[in-house]
């Protein structure tokens, strides 16, 4: 039965037996048929006054309440209705719609500035960014991802992942570098790869960032720079090397060879040794960083490992402050080496400080690592000096590629290497953070 019928069948209960009682009354007395007539057709008109009029303040706040939802779920949040400023209980809930409406309608607001702020930035963006759905359908895309596939973000829509030929970009595998070929571009791409839900279903976001020119400029900065280190070093070797040969074959044109002249040979080969000497040493430290394995991963306990590196020094001269017992993963030979580098800088540092060097490690949590930290009170560390481009020295006779192997060797194991000069004073410190896991 509908809410309207068993509202008027309730109300007519309520007035058709008063109004039985009082016809009855009115026929079966005494007053005159014209009277009775009268009495009887007010009471009609009255109890249907009252009927309607009880009908319309139920059923027209019921009407009024249902037409503001039904606009709010069809998205009309302009209306409101009146008579909500009553305290009984329909002007609260009127109160209540109103109320509802007006916070849909700045959530709306906020929605359309927000969506409005993602099309633009989605628009700006150089990167490609592509999101497929469950099915590998292809539900969004901007205009870069557009470019790539030379044509517009509408025809792109719909299509499947396959079609595009990204079906090996959806698999959930961290940040990596890929080369591919789209219709209107090719090159090398950094892909990046996570999930979301949307209506509950999951989503793939697929961000391609094209990294060729990149790449490509910083290959020339680093072939430029290690054109520089070479020819400076071959420059410095082959030149005296030169000089000393030609002044060789003079003293061998002049004549017969007296003690002089062959005291003289001697020292120019000699010189001619040293620096075919210090060449091959730099071709060394060259084949050294280019050839570096990669590591062999095993259990490594920290503490043995620092004590038999510190054991490979001169006796006293590194101290080893122990930090808590802990076991990482990593390949030990390289580690040591990493290590051994770092202490003969060290070392090297407090040469004329005679300061300590000392050595420690400390766990983290967040993310699990060990980080071995090496400890001098030399000079420290100059000012904007990159000690870490391979084949830069501030020693004499050095060969600069300690600290780029440390790096290398931290870069291949997940970690980081770090030196920065100490605060609380003169010194520096070389931070070595490895994964524990």
């Amino acid at each position: 039965m509908r809410h309207e019928l068993r509202l008027t069948l309730w109300a007519a209960l309520l007035v058709v037996p008063p109004l039985a009682m009082a016809a009855w009354a009115l026929v079966f007395t005494s007053h005159g048929p014209i009277l009775r007539g009268a009495i009887l057709l007010a009471l009609v008109v009255w109890c249907t006054f009252a009927f309607m009029r009880l009908r319309a303040s139920i059923l027209v706040p019921l009407r009024t309440t249902a037409g503001l939802l039904q606009g709010l779920r069809e998205g009309n949040y302009s209306a409101r209705a009146r008579g909500e400023a009553g305290d009984d209980g329909v002007g609260q809930v009127l109160a209540e719609v109103n109320a509802l409406a007006d916070w849909l309608q700045r959530q709306r607001l906020t929605e359309v500035e927000a969506s409005a702020l993602l099309t633009t930035v989605m628009a700006e963006l150089d990167a490609a960014v592509l999101a497929f759905d469950g099915r590998h359908v292809l539900a969004l895309a901007n205009p870069a991802a557009a470019r790539l596939f030379g044509t517009s973000v509408e025809a792109l829509l719909g299509m499947s992942a396959s079609a595009l030929g990204c079906e090996a970009l959806l698999d959930p595998l961290p940040a990596r570098l890929v080369s591919m070929d789209f219709p209107n571009a090719s090159g090398r791409w950094e892909v990046r790869h996570s999930s979301f839900r949307q209506d509950g279903l999951a989503h793939h976001l697929v961000v391609l960032t094209d990294v060729s020119r990149t790449l490509r400029e910083e290959e020339r900065v680093a072939w430029r720079r290690l054109i520089r280190v070479l020819s400076h070093e071959v420059n410095n070797s082959l030149t005296p090397i030169t000089s000393i040969a030609n002044s060789l074959a003079q003293f061998v044109d002049r004549g017969p060879v007296d003690d002089v002249v062959r005291a003289d040979v001697r020292r120019g080969l000699g010189v001619i040794e040293q620096r075919a000497e210090g060449l091959n040493r730099f071709l060394r430290g060259y084949a050294t960083l280019a050839k570096l394995p990669p590591p062999r991963l095993g259990d490594v306990a920290v503490g043995a490992l620092v004590t038999r590196v510190v054991a490979l020094e001169a006796a006293g001269s590194v101290a080893v402050d122990a930090g808590p017992a802990c076991v990482m993963r990593a390949d030990a030979d390289q580690i040591e080496q990493l290590l051994i580098n770092l202490l003969r800088n060290a070392v090297d540092a407090v040469r004329e400080t005679r300061g300590r060097v000392s050595v420690t490690w400390t766990i983290e949590e967040d993310p699990a690592a060990v980080e071995l930290q090496v400890v001098d009170e030399g000079h420290g560390v100059a000012a904007g000096a990159d000690v870490f481009v391979p084949f830069f020295t501030t020693r004499p006779g050095g060969t600069g590629i300690g600290l780029a192997l440390c790096r290398q060797i931290a870069d291949a194991h997940g970690g980081t290497v770090v030196l920065e000069n100490r605060l609380d004073r003169q010194g520096c410190i070389a931070r070595v953070r490895l994964p524990r896991a």
